[in-house]
């Protein structure tokens, strides 16, 4: 389960003056550093109809109409109407003509060739000879070559992949492919009520403890031949990550990972042979993240001399490293901090500069300097901001950096590391001189002890406008409220959009728990083989402390959230309906093994194996402690939390004599938009002025 973006209260009904009336300029979108005083920005300039590319020069403080060959137009190949097509040099040509629907065109990095799948085979195409070349031939249902089954698209390799399952070597001398054999995977069927009769929709989704496709991975030539298959036996009960190449010899490298998700192995590909050699292993008694731990987080070291690594085996993600026989070298960064990414390794001074959050404030993240022995650590943006972006000159001496607190408008900045006073010089802002603070509701970042005093649980509030301390409020609670999946960073938002409700006496806020990531995988540690528990018992402690507190209205505590917030939100009415009194649910997961086994496994193990943590976990285990108003909601072809969740959960409420607000949104997916998301936006604000405000909703200006 990817963390889905929250679907945000929108008052689609109510006017929105105040957000008009507050004038926006945008910020520039970061292109690239041409050298280490210029770089490119795509933005508008003047009159300018729509962004262009700009060069900015530091030294000047002028901009400049980007040559093409600063930006230059990259030869690439993409889809039309189920072809490939090629665009170089500003024009197109059609690359594949039959009917069959081409899927995921990816050019190699030689760009002689372009690799695609259809029908569930891999083919290669020469753009020099126009050949096109079956790598496969044995594609069929159940049987994927290239294109990934869904579970390894929704939880290990991501959305974004839209299910390719197949890489260049950097070489361009060979094609890989992973090959998914999902026909003992468990068929979902999914009802369309579309037409006459509907039809219905089939997917291979392993729920926990089910059967998971097979996976083996192999690779040839762009031109065909014989395929080579690395040395996995492909029926054990196993997990593959995305491969990545080591640059130095073109060899890949691909994390393999037991069904338990704790026993995690990277392997060195022999390309010749398809033999493995490990050169990386990691335990531990909970689990490991696959998807995030290989792809981005194993950075190589000129000429073989190692590679650096990063593990949150310590209870924090931090940076080691290694030689290239998998052998540690010291560990580089340690502590209570998270390390969330590595922005440039200077092999010459054996320095890396990496952002990372907790240092100074688990919700701000910053950028910092390190050696390569883990010695002079040094923080290099400044003040009290969340750098959401952060960009280094080539010769790391100038930083570009995106900075706001809940006070502070988004910025655009640049550092001088020269100037001791780290003085920010400002490029742009997202709000023009018309934007004052004092004319919006305060929003603040505060922080809660949890009930048993080991944490400091951030919360972001928007106060009612004009609030009376003698007064009671009704209080909006929005959650995600996943796994190391937290919403509260210490960010400014545009404050027009909370104020129609904060002029309505409603107090807004954003709650993270202990798992929430603000405390590394030492929180997040205490979800597991028990899903929903320490979510909601901090989130309870935090809503008394508003009730105690805060001058929120214990008759009137909402809660609201989408996937894993609607779960969340379902929770809060049956085991923490003694402090929650109303909740909206979207897209909800109800009962952990209707979820999918990757996703499920990792955090609570197989049913059988845990079956009290799944009891506990239910909401349907805590149905007679329901009450309060919920609004559920749910897309009747959602092919990742399936409607059934909510359906179980129905059936249950009804049996058990409780009532409900539910609305289905037909054809509607994991979220939704058009006509019907207004509406969801519509019901929503109804269902806030109908029971947290008690007055009806304001008629549209």
């Amino acid at each position: 389960m990817k963390k889905t973006i929250l679907f945000a209260v929108v008052l689609s009904s109510l006017s929105f003056s105040a957000i008009a009336q507050m004038s926006q300029s945008g910020l520039p979108r970061f292109i690239r550093w041409v050298d280490n005083n210029q770089f490119v920005l795509n933005t508008k300039r003047g009159e300018d109809a729509a962004p262009k590319n700009y060069v900015y020069n530091l030294a000047t403080k002028q901009y400049s109409i980007a040559p093409a060959e600063v930006v230059p137009t990259e030869k690439t190949v993409f889809l039309k109407k189920g072809d490939v097509y090629l665009r170089e040099n500003g024009s197109e040509m059609q690359l594949t003509f039959d009917a069959t629907e081409e899927k995921n065109p990816i050019l190699s990095p030689d760009g002689n060739y372009v690799g695609y799948t259809k029908n569930n085979n891999l083919y290669t195409l020469s753009l020099a000879t126009k050949k096109e070349v079956a790598i496969t031939s044995d594609g069929a249902t159940g049987i994927l070559n290239g294109y990934a089954s869904w579970v390894y698209f929704e939880e290990i390799f991501g959305r974004s992949t839209q299910y390719r399952a197949f890489w260049w070597s950097p070489d361009s001398k060979y094609i890989s492919f992973m090959r998914f054999d999902e026909r003992k995977v468990p068929m979902f069927p999914i009802y369309n009520s579309e037409g006459q009769h509907g039809f219905v929709e089939e997917t291979r989704y392993p729920k926990a403890g089910d059967q998971n496709p097979t996976v083996k991975i192999g690779w040839t030539t762009p031109d065909g031949g014989s395929i080579t298959w690395a040395d996995f036996n492909e029926m054990e009960d196993q997990y593959f990550g995305w491969p990545i190449w080591n640059p130095n010899n073109n060899s890949m490298w691909l994390s393999w990972m037991d069904r338990g998700q704790n026993n995690l192995k990277i392997y060195e590909l022999n390309m010749t042979t398809g033999a493995k050699k490990p050169v990386y292993t990691e335990y531990q008694k909970t689990w490991i993240d696959l998807e995030d731990r290989v792809s981005g987080r194993i950075n190589f070291l000129a000429n073989n001399q190692g590679y650096i690594a990063q593990s949150d085996a310590s209870g924090y993600n931090h940076l080691y490293l290694y030689n290239m026989e998998g052998k540690l070298i010291n560990a580089i960064t340690s502590g209570k901090f998270t390390v969330t990414g590595i922005k440039q390794i200077d092999e010459k001074n054996k320095t890396i500069y990496f952002t990372a959050r907790g240092l100074e404030n688990t919700a701000r993240v910053d950028l910092y300097a390190v050696y390569f022995n883990g010695t002079s650590l040094a923080r290099l943006t400044t003040g009290d901001y969340n750098n959401s972006q952060v960009y280094l000159s080539p010769d790391a001496k100038k930083i570009i950096t995106v900075y706001s607190n809940v006070n502070t408008p988004t910025t655009m900045g640049v550092i001088h590391r020269k100037d001791k006073t780290k003085t920010i010089q400002v490029i742009a802002t997202a709000v023009d001189s018309s934007y004052k603070a004092e004319n919006f509701a305060k929003t603040e970042l505060i922080r809660i002890k949890s009930a048993d005093g080991l944490y400091e649980l951030p919360a972001l509030v928007t106060w009612p406008k004009n609030m009376d301390p003698t007064k009671k409020y009704p209080m909006l609670v929005s959650i995600y409220g996943g796994p190391s999946a937290g919403t509260v960073m210490d960010n400014w938002s545009n404050p027009a959009y909370k104020e129609p409700l904060a002029k309505e006496g409603l107090i807004q806020v954003a709650f993270d728990h202990r798992a929430s990531g603000h405390f590394g995988k030492e929180g997040v540690n205490y979800m597991y083989r028990n899903l929903g528990y320490w979510e909601m018992t901090d989130y309870m402690t935090m809503a008394k402390w508003f009730i105690e507190n805060g001058h929120a209205d214990p008759k009137k505590i909402a809660i609201t959230g989408f996937s894993y917030g609607g779960y969340m939100s379902c929770y809060a009415l049956t085991f923490g309906s003694s402090v929650f009194t109303h909740a909206m649910a979207g897209g909800s997961v109800t009962a952990w093994e209707l979820y999918d086994s990757h996703y499920t496994e990792r955090f609570m193990d197989t049913p059988k194996e845990n079956p009290e943590g799944y009891k506990s976990g239910s909401v349907m285990t805590h149905i007679k402690n329901f009450k309060g108003v919920l609004q559920l909601v749910h897309g009747s072809s959602d092919d990742n939390v399936h409607m059934q969740n909510s359906i179980q959960l129905l059936s249950a409420l009804q049996d058990n004599g409780k009532e409900v607000e539910f609305m289905l949104y037909p054809g509607g997916r994991h979220g939704w938009g058009g006509a019907k998301g207004k509406h969801f936006a519509d019901l929503k604000t109804k269902f806030i002025y109908t029971h947290l405000l008690e007055k009806p909703v304001p008629a549209a200006k």
